[in-house]
């Protein structure tokens, strides 16, 4: 069976295709109120004064500034205006490379189609993707980006790409043929996924998830989470490093009392020595990296 694809854009539908389970506008201001709307949500952003801030609440960082001001009190300032800058200089790096990480989401969300066509009380309309809802039919066609994740039910040489989910550069031919559960993202070929885009053919499907529930939604939310793990290992690593680092400065000012060294002159060194032993771009220099893998993910 098959008919004129044009006429789906003016609202036409043949009656031997005619669903009986379509949304109707009632039903679907229902499910918005429900499960909500059909974008990617993004936590409480933290305001560029707040990101400064927490540049220093590494704790390599405040023995450092410790440090600077244990030499201006005993009257090294050039060792303490030195230690400042480079602390002031990391914080500003940190800051923008954070800022610029948190712009990936930004991309993600460039994924999402603007528009989509549903079927609604009968015909078929073109909405805001943002209010496509769990039970909408969406009518796809060669062009057509993805605006929710659903299962197929009707389909006619449908090829999709999935490049932007799987990595796949090439389209994925789809069918209504079932899938095993647990089948890897790339092999459900009986749905079709947020994202990507019709290359070929037309076809038809019904929403199952939408907004952060999407695969692509998955996605957005692990890159608003993951980073809080890495940071708490980065933390641990930088309080044992510091309290080695603390214990051989110590180990080093008690041999040069002994030695016959004045305490301010030994104490000096210790600073000295725990100063240049202290990566203080560490976090700073994992933030960078992420960021730039991040910003290269989202052009590809």
């Amino acid at each position: 069976y098959t008919f004129d694809i044009s006429k789906i854009k003016k609202g036409y539908w043949p009656k031997k295709e005619r669903r009986t389970n379509m949304l109707t506008t009632k039903q679907a201001r229902e499910n918005q109120e429900k499960y909500g709307f059909n974008e990617l949500v993004e936590g409480k952003k933290k305001s560029i004064m707040q990101i400064f801030l927490e540049q220093f609440k590494d704790f390599l960082v405040i023995i450092l500034i410790i440090s600077a001001v244990i030499s201006g009190i005993l009257g090294d300032a050039e060792s303490a205006i030195v230690i400042f800058v480079v602390i002031t200089m990391n914080a500003i790096l940190g800051t923008v490379q954070t800022v610029k990480a948190e712009q990936s989401l930004n991309s993600l969300k460039q994924l999402s189609a603007p528009e989509a066509k549903v079927a609604r009380d009968g015909n078929i309309i073109q909405i805001p993707s943002r209010e496509v809802t769990i039970g909408d039919e969406v009518i796809l066609e060669a062009g057509d980006c993805i605006p929710a994740d659903g299962k197929l039910i009707e389909c006619a040489s449908l090829k999709v790409d999935e490049s932007a989910l799987t990595g796949e550069s090439i389209a994925v031919e789809k069918n209504l043929d079932e899938v095993a559960v647990g089948t890897a993202l790339g092999d459900q070929t009986n749905k079709v996924f947020s994202g990507s885009f019709v290359t070929y053919g037309r076809g038809r499907y019904e929403v199952t998830a939408i907004g952060m529930n999407t695969e692509v939604g998955k996605i957005a939310d692990l890159m608003k989470n993951t980073s809080e793990p890495l940071q708490v290992n980065l933390d641990d690593f930088g309080k044992k490093l510091s309290i080695l680092i603390l214990v051989f400065s110590g180990i080093i000012f008690g041999v040069n009392v002994f030695q016959g060294e004045s305490i301010g002159s030994a104490f000096m060194f210790a600073v000295a020595l725990a100063v240049a032993a202290i990566p203080e771009a560490l976090s700073s220099i994992v933030t960078i990296v992420l960021s730039f893998g991040t910003q290269k993910m989202a052009k590809e």
